[in-house]
């Protein structure tokens, strides 16, 4: 393929686009770390100069945008094309307002409007993309294009609604199927509701789950005990998607997974019975909803982490060894290290308590509490600075769109149910630019809720690697 690109594309990143670069639809399905975004811009800039597009909408999570914004737009976008790039913001000032209306300047500029998946939750976020795709010759982009998987969802529904508003229509993930195959289903509509041979979630589902009929308050209703048929799915994505893992296209090291197991102390155990007394005598009441079920969980893993949210809304700490396991973990460390923790709590006393063993500037933070600002200095300093040893923050927060590969340990203080997350905080330290094999620990409390979320985990893997074609994928 003859293009002058602005940095020169990797063999597969060439193959993604030899595949794609012309087409209406298309799924770069890309392990984290392989270059799509590189792709996506690479798409966008050839179609630019073939005189078929004028503007692109690009949607993203809100981690990943400002990423777009400074970092990989400036990168990878030729420098022969005039652009103008604007970073969605609701509550805006008059320079602001500016930096909106240029998006409608007429000219020979491709017009980019960078908007958080978020935005399209309100009716002013929707309204403003709606204006941009009718005014322009656009390609409209999913980035982490698992943010729309749920049909339900109002960004779902809106997002879907612009659709026929594009001209090219992309999405883009490392992990399509983070939950079970029905995953595929919004993300695949976006592109084209004929893609997978089915006009409704329903039929898809029936396709491709397995349901069973049960009561529940009083109520029939179908859950899904199971998938079917997942060689035919896998078979329907390959002809408008492009699937590549690191491991077949990047040399990178070798990934090691390690558990280092605890034992709750008897204050946890104590409070841990009692709260699971609790949690099943409520789900054995007559009304018992999906948020009540993830409540209680929650209350049992927290107890596990070493704290519970009292009656009265205050956090209570609980005598527990996962804290002094982390410090034996972080002794045997040489170099730097990640920390990842589920709660925001455990971040703040994970940072206190490295303070104060490592020395103040031996750690950073980045979660969801930490300013903007602060965590651009945050990412910098733990690059740059050798003082700077550790990074803690949560995989909600610092998951997405960061590169940390200055760290070949990466510690789970503790884990979510959310597979996504789990993957994307891996690939901060596994993607390109890793020179050291990279060591994974996970710590765990015996015996309780933290196994059954592993367990979870692990079946979501599995139930993914099926869905993509793939051999199961070695983890803990």
């Amino acid at each position: 393929m003859k293009y002058k690109f602005k940095l020169k594309p990797y063999a597969h990143q060439l193959t993604a686009l030899e595949k794609s670069w012309n087409r209406d639809t298309f799924a770069y399905f890309m392990e984290m770390g392989t270059g799509k975004t590189k792709v996506l811009i690479d798409n966008l800039s050839m179609l630019y100069d073939k005189g078929k597009v004028d503007g692109a909408l690009i949607v993203a999570p809100k981690g990943v945008i400002g990423t777009w914004y400074n970092q990989e737009l400036p990168a990878h976008l030729p420098d022969h094309i005039e652009n103008v790039t604007v970073l969605w913001q609701s509550n805006i000032n008059k320079k602001q307002q500016k930096k909106l209306d240029r998006l409608f300047e007429t000219g020979q500029d491709l017009h980019i409007l960078i908007m958080n998946v978020e935005a399209f939750s309100t009716p002013k976020g929707l309204n403003f993309a709606k204006q941009f795709l009718v005014s322009h010759k656009s390609l409209m982009a999913i980035d982490e294009s698992t943010t729309i998987k749920n049909p339900k969802a109002k960004r779902t529904k809106n997002i879907l609604s612009l659709s026929g508003l594009t001209n090219y229509r992309r999405v883009m993930t490392g992990s399509p199927v983070t939950k079970n195959p029905l995953d595929l289903y919004t993300q695949c509509q976006f592109l084209d509701i004929h893609h997978l041979g089915h006009d409704s979630y329903y039929s898809f589902r029936n396709r491709y789950a397995l349901m069973k009929s049960a009561n529940i308050s009083g109520r029939s209703i179908n859950l899904v005990v199971g998938y079917q048929n997942l060689g035919e799915l896998s078979d329907k994505l390959k002809p408008f998607s492009y699937r590549v893992l690191k491991e077949d296209c990047l040399d990178l090291p070798d990934k090691t997974y390690i558990k280092r197991e605890i034992q709750l102390t008897d204050e946890q155990k104590k409070l841990y019975k009692q709260m699971r007394q609790e949690a099943l005598a409520t789900l054995n009441g007559k009304t018992v909803t999906t948020m009540t079920a993830l409540t209680q969980l929650m209350r049992l893993h927290q107890i596990t982490c070493g704290h519970f949210s009292a009656d009265d809304g205050t956090i209570q700490e609980v005598k527990n060894n996962r804290l002094a396991e982390l410090l034996d973990v972080l002794d045997e460390v040489e170099g730097k290290a990640i920390i990842w923790a589920h709660y925001q709590h455990d971040v703040k006393n994970i940072f206190k308590l490295i303070e104060e063993k490592y020395g103040p500037g031996s750690v950073v933070h980045y979660y969801g509490k930490t300013l903007p600002e602060q965590r651009d200095y945050a990412i910098k300093n733990f690059k740059d600075n050798d003082k700077v040893r550790f990074f803690v923050g949560t995989p909600q927060t610092g998951g997405y769109g960061i590169t940390l590969v200055q760290a070949n340990t990466v510690i789970y203080y503790s884990n979510g149910y959310d597979l996504e997350k789990r993957m994307q905080s891996e690939d901060r330290a596994h993607r390109i630019g890793q020179k050291k094999k990279v060591t994974y620990v996970d710590i765990i409390a015996e015996d309780t809720v933290d196994n059954k979320i592993v367990k979870s985990l692990r079946k979501k893997i599995d139930i993914a690697s099926k869905v993509m074609g793939e051999e199961l994928k070695q983890w803990i």
